[in-house]
Parts: C-alpha cells; structure tokens; sequence
C-alpha cells in the first residue's frame, strides 16, 4: 500500500513489508483495506498535504478532522471500516477522535511497537510515540490492544470502578497560549463528574497540575533532540533538507509542493528553545517533575479526566491561528502515561465533544474500563448526517 506520511515526494512510494502492528493484526485475521489520509509528516493537527489533498469533517465538511491520523478517524466515524490504527506523538490518535466522535487510545510509553512507520522516530521519540486502536465503539479497543501489546497490562482482570480514584482539571489552568475550554465541553466534563459521583458512589476531587500552563514549551523543547533529522531535512525524505527561503518563495506563487504549515514549522523549529541552554534544562527537569507528580497521585487505582481539545473541531486552515491547542494531548506524550479519548455525544453546534481519560504507567486497562463505562452511559458515537 502507498506509504507517503503525505510527502510528494513520496508520492509513488508503496511499502515493501507491513508495521509492526499491522502484522500482529493481520496474523489475528484483521484485513487491511485502506491507507487514509495524514498531514504533511504527521506532524500537524490537520490533515491536509499535496498527495491527497484535505480531509473534511463527516459532521460539518467545513471543519477539520485532525491530525495526524485524521483521514482515519474520519474514516471511522463515517463507518467506512470496523476500527484501525493511528499513532500519536502529540494527540494524532486523540484529537482526530475527538473531533470526529470515535474512541482511541494512546498506550503507556514503549507497550505497543512503532517499528514500520514513517517518519521513523528517534529512540528517545520512540518514548513519546504511541501506536494504539480506533475505534467507534470502546469494545474494540481491548481486543485490539491485546493483540498489539508487548507487555502484560492485566486486561483480562475486571476492574471495579467503585474502587477507582477520579481525579480532573477542567482546563488547564490558564495557559496564554491557549483557547479557552469551550462551555459544552466544560458541561460535559461536569455531567461525567456528576454520573460517576451518583452511579458508583465516587468522589471526583478537582486538582491543579501548575506545571500544565507550560505544556507546549515542555513539548517543544522535549522534541527538540540532537543528532535527529531536522524538519527541513524531514521534507526532504531525510534525503539531504529542502532550501526554505525557495519553498517559502514558490509556495507564493502556487509552485511548492510543501504546504504553508510545514514550511512554517520548518522556519519557526529555529527559534524555539535550543539544546544545551539552561533554558532547555529547566523544561527537561520540569517534565520529569510533573510526570512524577502525576505518578504520584494516580498510582495503579487512580485516573486523571481532562479535556482532549479546548474547541470543538475548527473550521479549515483556523489551527493556523490557534497553533498550540494541541498541548493538551501532546503534554501526555512526553510523560508516558496511556490515555483514552471518549466521545461524549454533541455540541449546540452537532459536532462531537468528549474528554481524555489519562492513567498511571501500565494502567491501560483503568482508562479502557472508563471508555467502556462512560460509552454506556452516554452513548458514544453519534452517527453522522452524511449528505449522499
């Protein structure tokens, strides 16, 4: 199958053996069908590129679907396929899901191979990356982990949700760089602090990470590695690195084959904080810190609610102006910790919401029971109005 991560210079590029996880699945009796689409490199949160073009949201075709396993998700939601695979070094499995209304999971750090992918990751990105299922109803995602899993995560011990610790921010306590949380996900947020408060006898306890304000540079800095591959040499199939100034330049008169964003990340990469300063430092011994403080209080029998996304799906082109939104998946990344994106029905507007529900090292199955239980209480995935 074409194995482009949306480059045009991969365009003819087809694979000569399958990932990792796709052989486990096929060897399970999973038959692939489809590749679906990506942002350029996998490395936005819209999946538009010059090989396939942008991929419209099945509930409102003028907003996006994410990325960067967006065409994926959408894919899903539109009940094109049972389930698939995404992989998710910034929220590319949860923010698509969210935005199209499906389940996914991010496993626990270095549980599920990434080998066959493309752009390869670094062994220290290898930490950040995770390979997980999709799915439009959270009964699949059990299976599928159990078959794409190296490690034991106890998934056939039943969980006892009366036994389980809810912890929950409702937002991430004030980043600048931010949207503000959207009201109908803040509600939703409540009505599952609510449900969970009166079905089972839990006492959800609101809490503040402080350190979460500063998620994007702790993300932009952990990204930051020497030694691997630049995003200019990324366009270039880490076959030499592409001449900026001259993409820049063509993508001005119509003639690049890059688009705006990428090009963008290629030039703003230069500016962010660089290796080596104290700068850099501080936001490596700050990551450590938060992901020992999480560590700390979810322990095996505790789980963290958060918001997936502050907004709904944007309209095309808007991440644009809103580029750090993803922050409140990538965070999560550079941590380790598994994490399960849940719909949690629609906005005033028809277009899905849901929350992230993130766990302790190796406590995949607590996030995977809570998909299961808030997919009973509330429903799931709505199926789209698609216009034929």
């Amino acid at each position: 199958m074409s194995f482009t991560a949306g480059l045009y210079c991969r365009k003819d590029v087809r694979a000569d053996g399958d990932a990792e996880t796709v052989a486990l699945l096929r060897a399970a009796g999973a038959i692939p069908l489809v590749i679906t689409n990506t942002s350029e490199v996998c490395m936005w949160w819209e999946s538009h590129n010059r090989v396939y073009g942008r991929t419209n949201n099945p509930y409102d075709t003028s907003k996006i679907v994410g990325g960067s396993s967006g065409g994926e998700a959408c894919n899903l939601s539109a009940a094109g396929t049972p389930f698939g695979l995404g992989s998710d070094i910034g929220g590319s499995i949860r923010m698509p899901c969210f935005f199209n209304g499906i389940f996914g999971h991010k496993p626990t750090r270095c549980v599920i191979s990434n080998h066959g992918e493309w752009p390869e990751a670094s062994d220290t990105h290898q930490t950040y990356l995770g390979t997980g299922p999709m799915s439009r109803f959270a009964t699949d995602l059990v299976p599928m982990v159990k078959i794409l899993a190296k490690k034991d995560l106890r998934l056939d011990e039943k969980v006892d949700l009366r036994k389980m610790r809810i912890y929950y921010m409702e937002d991430d306590g004030g980043s600048p760089h931010l949207s503000p949380v959207d009201p109908d996900i803040r509600q939703a947020m409540r009505k599952v602090i609510e449900y969970l408060s009166q079905a089972h006898g839990l006492k959800p306890k609101k809490v503040d990470f402080p350190k979460l304000r500063r998620a994007v540079s702790i993300w932009l800095a952990k990204m930051n590695l020497v030694g691997v591959p630049d995003f200019c040499q990324q366009l270039a199939n880490c076959e030499g690195s592409i001449n900026l100034g001259w993409e820049l330049a063509k993508w001005m008169v119509g003639q690049s084959n890059h688009t705006f964003i990428a090009l963008m990340t290629a030039f703003t990469e230069r500016f962010g904080v660089q290796p080596g300063t104290p700068h850099y430092e501080r936001l490596f011994n700050m990551c450590q810190d938060l992901h020992n403080e999480f560590q700390t209080l979810l322990g095996d029998d505790g789980v963290f609610l958060y918001p997936t996304h502050p907004t709904p799906a944007p309209y095309h082109n808007e991440p644009v102006l809103r580029p750090f939104n993803f922050a409140y998946t990538a965070i999560i990344n550079v941590l380790g910790f598994p994490a399960t994106a849940i719909p949690l029905g629609l906005s005033r507007d028809g277009l899905p919401i849901g929350i992230q529900v993130i766990g302790g090292l190796l406590s995949d199955r607590l996030t995977l029971a809570m998909a299961l239980e808030l997919e009973k209480a509330f429903g799931g995935w709505v199926p789209p109005k698609i216009d034929v």
